[in-house]
């Protein structure tokens, strides 16, 4: 790995093992870390042992390594930060549409609402700022499964079950993943009354964003109808762009 200019060896290094054991899906062997990286052996164990030390990683019982708890913690004000950022595009979209603007994240198998603008309106949906929510009902929960293989979709949905919490919505992988084929055409998720019946919501994920990331509109279905889809979806994807901007300036 070459060194940008001005930046340090070994602080690249860290974060190069550390970016490996997350893409490898948290834990690692010591083989298979080498034979990811051109660095040399006995720098992986040097800098291994440095964050096993401070508990950025861990050894488990099987030698293997794992990211470790230390990481959680710049993590969530990471998440924070991210909503944070995103305020500015979701109150806009707010003053332009009349509705309730999310964020969220995946996380692992679920996803997470990491910041929320309300409707003005008295009826509204009412979606907290750090619920956690399944992926195959929900529209940022579809927006960002669309982004990933279906094999990929299968082992999310297959790990946390597929409640039904009404009568729209999906049961089975099968119809899931027909939806999803739907979403990736036309570029954008709709959840048409799946998590409560009575709302309907707008979701788009963000384009090159560093975890996957998604932003929705929702509300009413009396509201929230084909009149609104046509004006909402131009602003949603104007606003997921800028959120992308935003988070690959440099």
């Amino acid at each position: 790995m070459a060194v940008k200019a001005g930046g340090v060896q070994s602080v690249e290094r860290i974060f190069e093992l550390l970016e490996l054991i997350t893409d490898a899906g948290g834990n690692v062997t010591l083989s298979e870390l080498s034979a990811s990286t051109e660095l040399p052996l006995p720098t992986i164990h040097r800098l291994l042992r440095t964050l096993v030390a401070l508990g950025y990683i861990r050894q488990l019982p099987s030698r293997r390594y794992a990211l470790g708890p230390r990481l959680i913690r710049l993590g969530e004000g990471a998440t924070k930060q991210l909503g944070a950022m995103a305020l500015p595009q979701l109150e806009t979209l707010v003053k332009q549409l009349g509705e309730t603007a999310n964020m969220a994240v995946l996380d692992t198998d679920m996803v997470i609402y990491i910041a929320q603008i309300p409707s003005p309106h008295s009826m509204r949906m009412f979606t907290e700022v750090g619920r956690r929510a399944h992926t195959h009902d929900t529209g940022v929960g579809k927006a960002l499964l669309a982004q990933l293989d279906n094999d990929t979709v299968r082992s999310i949905v297959t790990s946390k079950g597929m409640p039904t919490p009404t009568i729209k919505s999906h049961g089975t992988v099968e119809g899931l993943l027909a939806d999803l084929d739907t979403i990736r055409e036309r570029g954008y998720a709709i959840d048409e009354e799946e998590q409560e019946i009575g709302v309907r919501c707008f979701a788009m994920a963000v384009p090159d964003a560093p975890t996957p990331t998604a932003i929705s509109v929702s509300g009413p279905v009396q509201r929230v109808d084909e009149d609104f889809a046509s004006r909402a979806i131009p602003v949603l994807r104007q606003a997921v762009l800028a959120i992308s901007a935003e988070l690959n300036r440099h």
